[in-house]
């Protein structure tokens, strides 16, 4: 490690606070360089986790932020995105490209939606409205028409409500995206709560890049078409007994009502859809149930699908990849979430500081030394598993240290 550079004590001490939290950030803005990388076919990408993923599209625009926007690499910000624009089908980013460059896998309803939010970073903190216009609005565009007409894997618009839905048999269309047996570990299929924030969101960023165009038609309408999407998702994803939201709703099974991270997107996204009123009800019930150390557990584990470890064979692995797993990259949903309902007052920023320390003794200490893991065992002692680092993992971490916490 740098000379003259303070590191946690065993018990995770760090002193000064502000100089820790600096040198924290640091450490994870070097740690982000391993995962990105040129594409053989030309162009630029993030490899989503060492030693077994290649480049992701879900994985990649998620981590983009922490990891290029935060610290204005704008040059490879826009290669990343002319890359994956040029790969778009049937408004589907590719969810994943094959290790020899032949093949895109479109399997992901999200990863488009991540591409537009993206886009609207760039967009509006470079500035660049020349490569706006020629590439990313006919990205934007192409999506958006898409996903309102109907695409493959069953993604479309419900006309009775302008929520999206999506599912296939045999695909998992979310980051919750584990198949056994050509079946998914955690089905769902029907309008899951994170897609229709993102969905929220891209409407409303999609709009954002055409008033910065000048192209106020196109802003009209998808403005238009958010404000349904707002109101049905506050009369339909707002559980009243829990006093959280539903992690899915209309699936093949009417409303899941399990308590999942996932509905931290609908107050962590630029444009947030939740209402104000029962943000600090929907943060409760994540801070109780699902925070630990080291992220947010994939499941509560009052619910009989919980799975503690995340160990033993395949299908074992696979049973508790997303069902009580915990995965450090949501920290940064829910830190940006506490920060957007409670203020960014010192005692907010405080708290965010304490749940994000132990990582950085994790980095120092274990699994992939220098890195941030792709996830842990839901029970203590929390046991690194999967991949020994993680693009966005270190990327959501960097993200709330060099932006929400105000960091140059």
């Amino acid at each position: 490690w740098r000379a003259g550079l303070p590191w946690p004590d065993a018990q995770g001490t760090l002193e000064p606070l502000d100089r820790w939290t600096e040198t924290f950030a640091t450490r994870l803005a070097e740690a982000s360089e391993q995962f990105l990388v040129s594409r053989k076919e030309g162009g630029r990408s993030v490899i989503a986790g060492y030693p077994w993923f290649g480049d992701w599209g879900r994985d990649t625009f998620v981590a983009l932020p922490g990891l290029a926007i935060a610290t204005g690499r704008w040059p490879l910000m826009r290669e990343v995105l002319k890359s994956f624009a040029s790969s778009i089908s049937g408004g589907l980013i590719p969810n994943r490209f094959s290790d020899d460059g032949t093949r895109s896998d479109y399997n992901s309803v999200d990863a488009s939606l991540w591409f537009i939010e993206a886009s609207r970073r760039v967009v509006g903190d470079s500035g660049d409205l020349d490569f706006a216009r020629w590439t990313l609005f006919p990205a934007i565009e192409a999506i958006l028409d898409a996903y309102a007409s109907g695409t493959r894997f069953g993604i479309g618009v419900d006309p009775t409500d302008g929520l999206l839905s999506a599912g296939a048999d045999g695909v998992a269309l979310t980051w919750m995206d584990a198949v056994v047996d050509g079946l998914p570990v955690t089905p769902r299929r029907g309008k899951p709560v994170e897609v229709n924030a993102l969905w929220y969101n891209a409407l409303m960023s999609g709009a954002d890049v055409a008033d910065a165009l000048g192209l106020d038609a196109h802003s009209r309408v998808w403005r238009h078409d958010a404000e349904n999407v707002r109101r049905s998702f506050n009369d339909q994803f707002w559980n009243p007994e829990s006093r959280f939201l539903f992690d899915v709703i209309d699936g093949t099974g009417g409303g899941d009502p399990a308590c999942r991270p996932n509905q931290v997107f609908s107050i962590s996204l630029h444009h947030d859809v939740l209402d104000e009123n029962r943000r600090e009800d929907v943060l409760q019930a994540v801070q109780s149930r699902l925070l630990t150390p080291v992220g947010l557990r994939t499941l509560d584990p009052a619910d009989a699908r919980y799975r503690g470890r995340c160990a033993g064979n395949i299908v074992e692995r696979d049973g508790a990849y997303h069902n009580g797993t915990v995965w450090p990259w949501l920290l940064g949903p829910f830190c940006t979430a506490y920060l957007r309902t409670h203020g960014r007052t010192d005692a907010a920023k405080s708290a965010v500081r304490e749940w994000i320390a132990p990582m950085a003794r994790h980095l120092g200490t274990e699994a992939g030394l220098g890195s941030i893991s792709e996830i842990f065992d839901g029970e203590a002692p929390h046991s690194p598993r999967g991949c020994i680092a993680q693009a966005w993992s270190v990327a959501e971490l960097a993200r709330v240290l060099l932006e929400e916490l105000r960091l140059s």
